[in-house]
């Protein structure tokens, strides 16, 4: 094991090796060097020393995030709540999953992951549509989505 003294410039190098993987919000950098490291203020400096210098940007991590989440069939509930875990700033959190740069249709997500999960299948009884409808809001859709898919559902059975 090394004995290396940790300075400022060690810590800023460890956030950028972390940065240099995959985007990273500030507060879940500070978090995990905080693991590596004791000194609370110096970790904060390197932090807040990287966003002035743009290397770090929890706008840039919060698009990659909910895109990552979006690809993954995930709705805006659950999508919300993990970026509130990550520190996001409820500002920035609304302006990607209100007004979102790229359409999203949050109807059309939750009928992907509908018909990925279950198919075409007919709804058998009421314990079954229970089931779809746990699986649709653990995957973070609002009961609004979760009802028009129920309804393009029935519509797609009368075709």
């Amino acid at each position: 094991m090394q004995n290396t003294e940790v300075t400022p410039a060690s810590i800023r190098m460890a956030a950028m090796n972390l940065l240099s993987m995959r985007e990273h919000s500030a507060k879940e950098l500070q978090t995990k060097l905080a693991k590596k490291f004791e000194q609370t203020e110096w970790i904060i400096a390197a932090v807040e020393k990287l966003r002035s210098d743009g290397l770090q940007s929890d706008q840039r991590f919060t698009q990659a995030f909910v895109s990552m989440r979006l690809r993954q069939g995930k709705g805006a509930l659950v999508i919300r709540m993990e970026l509130k875990k990550k520190g996001v700033s409820a500002f920035l959190i609304d302006e990607f999953l209100i007004n979102p740069t790229e359409d999203t249709d949050w109807n059309e997500l939750a009928w992907k992951a509908y018909l990925k999960k279950f198919g075409t299948t007919p709804i058998g009884d009421l314990k079954d549509k229970a089931k779809r409808v746990r699986f649709l809001t653990a995957r973070g859709f609002s009961g609004a989505n979760i009802q028009a898919v129920f309804k393009r559902a029935a519509s797609d059975l009368d075709d």
